[in-house]
């Protein structure tokens, strides 16, 4: 079964930039594109009026309405769509479940405070087993610049096995662009007591620390190097913030790509501090990809 690219939509300006993004994606990796809107019937115990035949009628409207961008977006690709009878963070995370990629709109708030994922938002991609992207309109646009903007930026982080799913979706999305990847690893020095004499020796053996960064990262990038060769790829080592650092380098990309580890804690699903922080602050869209 072909796995669509899914967008959930509530009607918002920045939803429909999300859509248009979805469309566009599904263009570019020859894949269906389904539209979901999550609408369920909880009548308050208030005094109120509740016309539930005019909600639905308004759910079907929200739709509609983002049926009707996509395909204009992009007119070849198949769109399907479904009213889900389900409040928002279960019925987009079973969507998920179901598609290669689930996109959402976020509602844009300036450029020095970032912009609001919103609770569902977050809640969502915390718990995805798949990779979710978030879109936001640019500002005094809504979106509909829809201009590829440069490269596709990956933050890489730990072991070669441990972001081989970052990386993949980093360098297929720049595959299907037709532009390069910019992989960046960013390091800081730890306290000493965190160095055991064997992480000093293999430090020392390749030179110091910024080349055993340095070291790691082309190492990730090995296997994703044979596998797209026709994509141009840019090492990117630098000691500071990690997130920081990428959304310094992703200020004129189109797609930022981070990873996000799949956590089986009590305590609830996080999003984890690089995540975040790109996901509020990032100009671009930005995809998290979960990963053990």
């Amino acid at each position: 079964m072909t796995r669509p690219i899914t967008v959930g939509v509530d009607g918002s300006p920045a939803s429909l930039a999300a859509t248009r993004w979805a469309a566009r994606e599904a263009g570019r990796r020859s894949l269906p594109l389904h539209v979901v809107h999550a609408w369920l019937w909880q009548p308050l115990d208030v005094p109120l009026d509740q016309d539930r035949a005019s909600q639905e009628r308004v759910a079907h409207e929200v739709l509609d309405e983002a049926v009707a961008e996509a395909r204009s977006s992009v007119p070849s690709v198949p769109v399907t769509s479904e009213v889900v009878a389900d409040t928002p963070v279960p019925a987009l995370l079973a969507a998920a479940d179901a598609s290669r990629i689930l996109v959402l709109g976020s509602r844009g708030h300036g450029v020095v405070v970032g912009f609001l994922l919103g609770s569902y938002g977050q809640q969502v991609i915390a718990a995805a087993t798949r990779p979710v992207v978030s879109v936001r309109a640019p500002k005094g646009d809504e979106g509909r610049a829809d201009t590829l903007r440069g490269e596709v930026v990956v933050g890489q982080q730990g072991s070669p096995e441990e972001s081989a799913p970052v990386l993949e979706f980093a360098f297929e999305a720049a595959a299907v662009r037709g532009t390069s990847v910019r992989a960046v690893r960013a390091w800081s020095l730890p306290p000493l007591y965190a160095y055991s004499p064997g992480s000093l020796a293999l430090a020392d053996e390749v030179g110091g620390l910024e080349p055993f960064e340095r070291k790691a990262l082309t190492e990730a990038l090995a296997p994703l190097r044979e596998r797209y060769p026709q994509v141009p790829v840019t090492e990117h080592v630098e000691i500071g913030s990690a997130g920081q650092v990428l959304l310094s380098a992703a200020a004129e990309a189109d797609l930022l790509v981070v990873g996000r580890r799949v956590r089986h804690s009590t305590v609830g699903m996080r999003i984890g501090s690089v995540a975040h922080a790109a996901l509020h602050h990032a100009p671009c869209p930005v995809a998290v990809v979960p990963h053990e």
